[in-house]
């Protein structure tokens, strides 16, 4: 019965995790070491989600810090609000004028790229799947995430999209009917960027650990060997 109940669970997770929503996640192929996108990608996010959105485990210090910044950049391009260097980053609507505005406050994405299945790949393909939806209170839904609240802050970026439904009622594809700034290829290099900084903030040390995983990886291996012969040594006169 307990093993039934556990495979029924593990069955349901994925529809849970994205609002019973069947879309196939696109590989968001990032890449943790490369600062220049992180910096980018920064700069997007305050310009672009700060304004909803914190990032209450990360200090702007420790960006700073991580990234590559200077005390002065951090604080002349993303910083827009009174904070102080040493500080958190909060999001510059409070919680009450959020559950005003949207029903409810909207989320700390601090750990939004590990709180999802599909980590990465969930961020980077829901940040392309938003289209038009009259319905909905905002104009907007998305396939990855049907019915969510958030409006598509990125659209003046991506353009406007509009769903193809299936015969049987379901969003099949999405068509873009008005472009926006940036060439599809470029918008999926913005939100890939953004994509990679959140995911460097839910794991600041991500790319430290991996880097000294490599080494220890490399003194077992030595050790091993080692020890190998060393027990070879002692047990050649043992018959």
């Amino acid at each position: 019965m307990i093993k039934r109940l556990m495979v029924i669970g593990l069955a349901l997770l994925p529809a849970l995790a994205f609002g019973a929503s069947n879309v196939k996640l696109e590989s968001s192929q990032i890449n943790i070491n490369d600062k220049a996108s992180m910096q980018r990608g920064a700069a997007l996010f305050m310009n672009y989600c700060a304004g909803c959105h914190s990032l209450g485990f990360q200090r702007y210090s420790r960006m700073a810090e991580d990234l590559g910044l200077s005390e002065e950049q951090v604080m002349a391009n993303l910083v827009f609000t009174d904070a102080k260097f040493g500080e958190s980053i909060k999001a510059s609507m409070t919680t009450a004028e959020g559950e005003k505005w949207f029903g409810k406050a909207p989320p700390d994405l601090s750990l939004v790229a590990r709180n999802k299945l599909g980590g990465p790949d969930w961020t980077y393909t829901f940040l392309k799947s938003f289209y038009l939806d009259e319905s909905r209170p905002s104009g907007w839904n998305n396939t990855v995430l049907a019915g969510a609240s958030m409006p598509h802050v990125l659209w003046e970026l991506q353009g406007l999209q509009r769903p193809i439904l299936d015969a049987g009622g379901h969003v099949e594809r999405l068509e873009l009917v008005s472009p926006g700034r940036q060439s599809p290829a470029e918008y999926d290099r913005t939100i890939r960027d953004l994509t990679n900084f959140l995911t460097y903030v839910s794991e600041p040390s991500a790319a430290k650990r991996r880097s000294l995983g490599v080494w220890v990886i490399l003194f077992l291996t030595v050790f091993t060997l080692l020890a190998w012969l060393l027990k070879e040594e002692y047990w050649k006169d043992v018959h």
